[in-house]
């Protein structure tokens, strides 16, 4: 298929320093879900849907609200599709927010909710 393209539309090959990068941020990427996965199997019933549930939260919509005052990045999560994936992701998003990570570039705390 791509043979088929015009010279000037096909895609071009990673040069390999690219590649590796790529690569790289992929496997943390994956290991970001995967710790993510880890912390939400305790709340679901069937642990399995764990990785399902995290990759609907990865594209679930949602607010983030900056306070300058007390330094905190509120990230609200908008509801899931189900009231017991909905129960499951409360629970993981109050465990993130009682870690208090930092935002990488601000240092504000992080905060998490579900609404």
């Amino acid at each position: 298929m791509i043979d088929r393209l015009p010279e000037a539309e096909r895609p071009t090959p990673l040069r390999p320093l690219s590649k590796m990068l790529s690569d790289r941020v992929k496997m943390i990427a994956y290991r970001a879900e995967t710790a993510l996965v880890a912390l939400l199997r305790r709340h679901l019933e069937k642990p399995d849907d764990a990785r399902a549930l995290i990759r609907e939260l990865f594209v679930a919509a949602g607010d983030i609200e900056p306070d300058a005052v007390t330094n905190t990045l509120m990230v609200r999560i908008h509801r899931m599709a189900s009231p017991v994936h909905d129960r499951a992701i409360a629970a993981l998003v109050e465990e993130l927010t009682r870690q208090e990570f930092p935002h990488p570039e601000t240092g504000a705390t992080m905060r998490f909710a579900l609404v």
